[in-house]
């Protein structure tokens, strides 16, 4: 193994780790836990389940917590949904063993349907459940299967009504202003790509190999950031405390939006300057290549200016005149010959940056 691999793994464990022990994840396995011992010892107390079975309420508490509140309810009814489908496959099996089939035959096929049925993708989490609850069922509720159905499902569904009502009452999560910082950091990442290529443009020094290592190394990180920009709106559903930063979650869709917007176009353009510059193209003459740099930069400012900043409306117009002067350089006109109409791809791509930015000046 290289040197560069074993870093690039050492890496990647200490990224979990560290995942492993932050604060959110802290919290979620604290209430977790909670949830799980109050639900245990107050599962005696619920009617129409026997106390044999008190063992599922802690955990239908671990199958549907979740760190927002909105997706332990959805799962939590996913998992009852699931759980009620495979009781009544797994009375199914019992009835076909009633019947004189075979126990094997009468495992397989419940075990069969609740796979099927585990396929259908409106059951969510839910889905892991069919089988399982069946395969219960079948097995363990032998003479008094109506008993030990009505005991689990009711058991489980207490268990996730603990789980919720604990991540509800317990410091329920908002990770509103964490995606904010996320959404900075994405932002100045993807100015900094634009202005590393608009440096490279300028001396002629464009590296396909390092500026293509360079934004795959930043599209995962796009991802990474949308995914918890969709976690922090989610964390406002069914939270009291969502109300109070409804202005700031649409912003920050928005800003994921435009962020989004810019870093594709940014791709694009990376990708046209790149093969022009493998194809040895004409258009690194001087002329050329000093417009597009400095319209590369400009656009990298635009992009880089922060929501309010005082100076936005200025990064916006020097960004909107390089372009103009770009689209000025002689042959650079949309109306040109194929090879040079390629080049000015480039324009188009600077002006989708500008304009994914525009909507925040």
């Amino acid at each position: 193994m290289s040197a560069a691999a074993a870093a690039s793994r050492r890496r990647r464990a200490t990224a979990a780790l560290a995942a492993a022990g932050s604060p959110p994840r802290l919290l979620l396995a604290a209430k977790t836990a909670v949830a799980a011992v109050i639900a245990w010892y107050l599962a005696p107390l619920i009617p129409f389940a026997q106390d044999e079975y008190s063992y599922y309420a802690p955990l239908g508490v671990l199958v549907t917590m979740y760190p927002t509140v909105a997706r332990t309810a959805r799962a939590g009814g996913e998992a009852l949904l699931g759980l009620g489908l495979g009781i009544v496959v797994g009375l199914g099996g019992l009835a076909l063993v009633y019947a004189g089939v075979r126990g094997g035959v009468a495992l397989a096929l419940v075990v069969l349907v609740g796979v099927l049925a585990g396929g259908v993708r409106a059951l969510g989490v839910g889905s892991d459940w069919v089988a399982l609850a069946g395969l219960f069922v079948l097995l363990l509720g032998g003479g008094k299967a109506d008993d030990f159905s009505i005991s689990y499902l009711v058991t489980m569904a207490f268990g996730v009504a603990v789980g919720l009502v604990v991540n509800l009452v317990v410091f329920p999560p908002l990770y509103v202003r964490r995606a904010r910082v996320r959404l900075n950091a994405l932002r100045d990442a993807v100015a900094e790509q634009l202005r590393a290529l608009a440096a490279a443009v300028a001396d002629g020094d464009v590296d396909p190999e390092r500026i293509e290592a360079d934004m795959s190394g930043l599209a995962a990180t796009m991802d990474a950031v949308e995914t918890e920009v969709r976690e922090a709106a989610e964390s406002s559903r069914v939270n009291p405390r969502g109300r109070r930063h409804r202005e700031e979650i649409n912003e920050n869709d928005a800003r994921m939006q435009g962020i989004a917007a810019a870093w594709r176009a940014t791709r694009e353009l990376a990708d046209t300057v790149c093969r022009l510059k493998e194809e040895a193209d004409p258009w690194l003459d001087a002329e050329v290549r000093e417009g597009l740099a400095r319209a590369i930069a400009d656009a990298a400012e635009l992009l880089a200016a922060p929501v309010g900043a005082d100076d936005a409306v200025e990064r916006l117009e020097a960004a909107s005149a390089s372009l103009d002067r770009l689209r000025r350089v002689p042959g650079l006109r949309p109306d040109a010959e194929s090879a040079v109409a390629e080049r000015f791809a480039t324009v188009l791509f600077l002006q989708r940056i500008v304009d994914a930015c525009r909507v925040f000046v």
